[in-house]
């Protein structure tokens, strides 16, 4: 008996068939600036037994109180305390594509979780909290939760040692320094004294304004006034902020 040939089409379907899937492109990463207000210089260190390995400690002479902003336009995606351990007082941007930026140690936070930032609003102030032997601060740049070698507008800062570094991030409002006499500065969440507390700016601190409101009338380290200046998420009571005029020196909100 003569067998039929078997046909092309049937030996073709029964042939595996192997796709070739383009490759999924790597995210590009934001462009990164330090997280200090523009041209301010500070010193970054780097070293093997960091943890992770490739954070950054930034320092400055008498820096604590002094002002930390956002490395890129992004959303708060944590705002964390972990007391006397770890990281203190931290926080978490996302700036999409798998990309966040992490700054620990603070004396204070400004913002919070789902607030938008823009690249050099400030977020909160540089402390010694939680792990720290002394005020700096602890900065991550991490993609899909795995740290990174650290760029600034594109070129990696020093691996392994300490260099200094001049920022060229974007400055954002007129800037004040809190005069309190020794005790925190709350910030609050309306201008006025009812607001709720969603940080606070240490004596001698740091803030950058975006705006200002009118609100509770506060007499403080620089007479009465009701103005209220916006730092971050919240307000401070400009009694207590000294920004070189007795008036508003940024926009009303």
């Amino acid at each position: 008996m003569r067998v039929p040939a078997r046909s092309t089409a049937v030996l073709l379907a029964a042939a595996p068939v192997l796709a070739l899937l383009p490759a999924t492109p790597a995210m590009a990463a934001p462009a990164f600036q330090m997280p200090f207000p523009c041209g301010q210089v500070w010193s970054g260190q780097t070293r093997t037994n960091h943890s992770p390995a490739n954070s950054v400690d930034f320092n400055r002479t008498n820096d604590e109180g002094d002002a930390v902003t956002a490395s890129a336009a992004g959303t708060v995606a944590r705002v964390e305390n972990t007391g006397s351990t770890s990281y203190g007082l931290w926080i978490e941007l996302d700036h999409g594509g798998g990309w966040r930026t992490r700054y620990a140690h603070l004396s204070g936070e400004f913002v919070t979780v789902g607030q938008s930032v823009a690249a050099g609003q400030q977020i909160g102030t540089v402390g010694t909290t939680g792990g720290s032997t002394g005020p700096h601060l602890h900065f991550e740049q991490r993609l899909n939760g795995v740290d990174q070698k650290i760029k600034f507008n594109g070129s990696q800062i020093t691996y392994w040692g300490t260099a200094n570094y001049t920022s060229r991030n974007t400055c954002i409002g007129p800037s004040g320094t809190v005069n309190t006499s020794g005790i925190a500065l709350t910030v609050r969440s309306s201008a006025s004294t009812s607001g709720s507390s969603i940080g606070s700016v240490p004596d001698g601190g740091t803030v950058f304004i975006s705006c200002y409101r009118r609100g509770t009338s506060v007499t403080g380290t620089y007479g009465t006034s009701d103005i209220w200046n916006k730092v971050g998420a919240g307000y401070i009571a400009d009694a207590y902020v000294y920004t070189g005029s007795d008036n508003p020196v940024a926009p009303a909100c």
